[in-house]
């Protein structure tokens, strides 16, 4: 076998071999890859990459896991909606790098992400909250493997289990009361909260709505916008977060809700000139922010004396109304926004005892 420097050979059979050293043994010892090639250019080329692989497989190795964190959080910006990569950039500064930051990545192990999974529990964070930096770290721990390679261990991450919570809807009684209340000196603001609970809006879509948004003549409304308060990044900026208005949640909640008569003749009772008039304020350029709206909506459930409601309760009792007169649910989830059916079942559908003993009377129909 004849040698042509950089440890690269003809062999017999007029191919070249190139030789190369793979890694290290614990004792120090080489391990040698082998390439082969039909031209002493190409294998020189071939043998070019492999040494160049093996560096960069070498210094991710020496790298700390805050560093492949950066990395991964640049690659995502332009790969996620802004106020999902903001998320997962805050979730990574303040949670994963200041408690997993200083490991060497393939120190990481299973044992540790328990650990660490059970002090942000102890540190009364939310089971979703922690099933949601978890998701993150696995996903991070997928692309160090990606760039360190196949010696990488596997580790496993177990997420929390997520305890199902009664979800507060308001009964018939209450719901009542509340439109009562709301309709009575009805101003913007106590509009816009009386079409959430008619329509099942989120805050943030009805905070983002404008006029130009409802159509009277067509009975519908078109949500393809949503108003968020984000983390600011910039060392620059003079506040720490800013309102931003983009994108709804996913591409299923931007969507067409029709309109009951009843919510019709509301609009048209409360309808400003200005038809790009933000519906919560009537004005073109002042807008109510979700905390804002959070905020005045405590002070209108505490005025009816209404006890654990959140503004979320608005898009679950909508929900529950729609069950107990019939709804289609597919009809339902499209109006709802959500991508699938299975959602609207699983977290927005509640049954009243009341229904469950409606739908028991049924059974009397085949002798039951």
């Amino acid at each position: 076998m004849s040698k042509r420097g950089e440890n690269i050979y003809k062999r017999k059979d007029n191919r070249w071999e190139g030789r190369y050293i793979k890694e290290y043994d614990d004792n120090g010892k080489a391990r040698f890859g082998y390439i082969y090639a039909k031209s002493y250019r190409e294998a020189k080329e071939k043998l070019s990459d492999y040494k160049h692989n093996v560096r960069q497989r070498i210094t991710s190795n020496k790298k700390l896991f805050s560093l492949f964190c950066d990395e991964w959080i640049t690659l995502s910006r332009n790969r996620v909606k802004n106020s999902t990569y903001i998320k997962y950039r805050g979730i990574t500064e303040k949670y994963i790098k200041p408690s997993l930051g200083s490991f060497l990545p393939q120190n990481i192990s299973t044992v540790i992400i328990e650990k660490f999974s059970n002090k942000l529990l102890l540190n009364k964070l939310s089971t979703k909250t922690v099933r949601d930096i978890l998701t993150i770290i696995k996903t991070i721990l997928k692309y160090c493997k990606r760039q360190i390679g196949p010696t990488f261990p596997d580790i496993e991450i177990v997420l929390p289990k997520e305890n199902k919570t009664s979800i507060r809807v308001l009964s018939l009684e209450e719901q009542t009361k509340f439109i009562r209340f709301l309709s009575a000196d009805m101003d913007e603001t106590k509009f816009g909260v009386l079409l959430s609970l008619l329509t099942g809006m989120r805050i943030g879509e009805i905070c983002a709505l404008r006029w130009q948004d409802i159509s009277l003549e067509k009975k519908t409304i078109q949500v393809s916008s949503s108003m968020q308060r984000l983390k600011t990044f910039n060392p620059t900026s003079s506040t720490k977060t800013t309102i931003v208005i983009g994108e709804t949640k996913s591409h299923a909640s931007a969507r067409i809700i029709p309109l009951t008569n009843y919510a019709i003749s509301l609009c048209k009772k409360i309808k400003p000139k200005n038809n790009n008039a933000f519906v919560l304020t009537g004005s073109a350029e002042n807008f109510i922010e979700p905390r804002t709206l959070q905020y005045k909506f405590r002070k209108y459930t505490e005025a009816c004396n209404l006890q654990n409601v959140h503004f979320h309760v608005l898009r679950h009792t909508f929900a529950t109304r729609c069950v107990e007169v019939g709804f289609e649910i597919k009809s339902l989830s499209e109006i709802l926004g959500h991508s699938s059916v299975k959602i609207t079942l699983d977290r927005y559908v509640h049954s009243s005892l009341e229904l469950k003993k409606l739908n028991m009377d049924k059974l009397a129909a085949v002798g039951f």
